[in-house]
């Protein structure tokens, strides 16, 4: 276990022990929003598209947003879904139903009519907030919700007038973007805006344990589940984080790009709570998977930190023009969201000039818990606890095993979730009574004091009674100069239990399975290396760039069930 600061807290107390990390005293999202607001006034809080919104024009712009909102009959504790990509758009909303007292429940724009069924009707929305380009998506299924108020935005309603004007009929009878929707019941974003600057909004003071957000998860792993993150969860993971890295980030002076979805839980702590705190500067990225579109917008920049994870550190550094960007100001690159590899941490150091600075962190957990120190990471690791975070990793009977030794990593701290949304049997089934959040992930936890994810529990590979975790494996290949990325399972196999099958993807057509496996066996022990090689055009992921193992096993289950199985030689 780590030496912590003070380590016993509960739910109803757990704001007095972050005193000694938090001069300002603020205990809400709200107090977190209106202070900044005051304090850097005028100042750039958001951009994207090349429409920047001042931290003077987020403080009005929400105050009538939650004004609107008060004016609909909503009450505190109400839930609306937030269904937009990284539009200025999103901290106006947010932030307005915050202070309105509402519960965000932050909602994937690429889901499909199932998956946005299942969180509106799971979390009991009665408000929506959704970009034009899904609203025949919702169409579909509003009469099957609880949802009541529709808020429809388009991509351009913060631009000026001409601009707004333009760029929407482009995307709507131009490139044809925006699918024909009939919701009568609909209103308009700068509607709702100018009906909620015609009168006040009740100010509304949220308590430290009051949900602020259901932020879904699971869903890779079964139906998709809200984690209760408070007020107090996520100030707490503001603090902590801006406790460990307070020697790298400057209030007023950061230009940050984020090109990480804010219904992220990640990039929503990061850009809507540390750096917003701050006064700093987020640029936000709508299309990260545009690279040259991306690469384009880092031109235009002098940006002092980004925020990515490893697939997205791969394609940049990939892309010829990225190259010419300039990086003088760069003193801060953060990982997060999947496992960072080698390769990719000394690509994007050899091109950039700035080390990734990787860290660890769960839905559950709001998300941070831990984090390297720049200037003293080390790779490959995930980091030390955050302040008034406690890790411990057990073995199968919860025994806490001592230093070096592999374990599920559990943690315990003021940013541990409440639970989950109506769901006490998964809850109790993940959170001890004292408080500890059983992660599902393998760690070692190193005599000095930094920690290192080994895999997850679950993906966790068994050769002949030998463990093996895909990360190493994944590491290994990925230092291969013809391999872009890659992902190993494990799959039965008579003789050994289970085998291991690797996915490549290769722009190197001449690269063959050997190679990869004789670059394998000088890399590694004879267990793990992989005993069958398949090469890929593309791995599937979510929609933050994580590869999806499970699909990947699904995928070969099917093919092993399929009634041609024995046709393949």
């Amino acid at each position: 276990m780590s030496a912590l600061e003070k380590p016993q807290f509960s739910a109803a107390n757990e704001s007095c022990y972050l005193e000694s990390i938090n001069p300002h005293g603020t205990s809400t999202i709200v107090e977190v929003l209106e202070r900044a607001c005051v304090r850097f006034a005028g100042k750039p809080a958001f951009t994207s598209l090349g429409r920047t919104l001042d931290y003077t024009e987020l403080e009005q712009q929400s105050a009538a947003f939650a004004s609107y909102l008060q004016q609909s009959g909503l009450q505190p504790g109400d839930r609306i879904a937030v269904q937009l990509p990284n539009l200025i758009q999103y901290p106006v909303v947010v932030f307005g139903a915050l202070r309105a007292g509402l519960v965000v429940v932050n909602t994937n724009p690429l889901y499909t009519t199932h998956e946005m069924k299942h969180q509106f009707q799971d979390s009991g929305a009665k408000a929506l907030v959704i970009l034009a380009n899904m609203a025949s998506m919702a169409a579909e299924i509003l009469a099957e919700t609880e949802i009541q108020h529709v808020v429809i935005t388009q991509i351009a309603d913060f631009h000026s007038p001409v601009k707004r004007v333009v760029l929407n009929s482009v995307i709507r009878y131009v490139k044809r973007m925006v699918p024909k929707y009939r919701i009568p019941e609909a209103i308009s974003l700068p509607q709702a805006l100018k009906q909620g600057q015609k009168v006040s909004f009740d100010r509304h003071q949220p308590e430290v344990d009051d949900v602020a957000v259901l932020q879904y998860t699971g869903g890779t792993t079964g139906v998709a589940k809200g984690a209760m993150l408070t007020h107090g969860n996520l100030v707490a993971n503001q603090l902590q984080l801006m406790s460990h890295l307070s020697a790298s980030i400057d209030e007023g002076e950061e230009v940050f790009v984020g090109p990480l979805p804010l219904y992220h839980i990640y990039a929503f702590t990061l850009h809507c709570m540390l750096l917003l705190g701050t006064g700093n500067h987020s640029v936000l990225i709508p299309n990260p998977r545009d690279i040259p579109g991306f690469v384009k917008e880092l031109k235009r920049w002098k940006f002092s930190g980004f925020a990515g994870l490893n697939t997205l550190f791969v394609a940049l550094c990939k892309n010829e023009g990225f190259k010419e960007v300039d990086f003088g100001s760069l003193k801060f690159t953060a990982s997060g969201g999947m496992a960072l590899t080698r390769d990719a941490a000394e690509q994007w150091y050899s091109i950039t000039g700035s080390p990734v600075i990787e860290g660890y962190g769960l839905t559950e957990t709001s998300p941070g818990v831990t984090f390297n120190i720049p200037g003293e990471q080390q790779i490959g690791s995930i980091g030390k606890p955050l302040p008034l975070t406690e890790v411990k990793v057990t073995d199968e009977g919860g025994k806490s095993l001592p230093v070096n030794e592999a374990g599920e990593l559990c943690v315990r701290g003021p940013q541990v979730m409440k639970g989950y949304w109506n769901r006490p049997g998964e809850t109790a089934e993940v959170l001890t009574e004292d408080r500890w959040l059983k992660t599902g992930d393998m760690a070692v936890i190193q005599e000095d004091g930094y920690l290192r994810i080994v895999d997850r529990k679950k993906d966790l590979i068994i050769v002949s009674g030998f463990n093996v975790y895909p990360n190493e494996i994944e590491d290994v290949v990925c230092t291969l100069p013809e391999v872009t990325e890659c992902a190993a399972i494990g799959v039965p196999d008579e003789k050994s239990g289970e085998s291991i099958l690797l996915f490549v993807v290769s722009e190197e057509p001449k690269l063959t399975e050997e190679d990869v496996r004789n670059y394998c066996r000088k890399q590694l022990t004879g267990y793990k290396v992989p005993r069958s090689v398949q090469f890929r055009d593309e791995l599937p992921k979510t929609n933050v760039g994580k590869v999806l193992r499970r699909a990947l096993k699904e995928e070969h289950s099917a093919s092993l069930n399929s009634p041609d199985k024995g046709m393949s030689s």
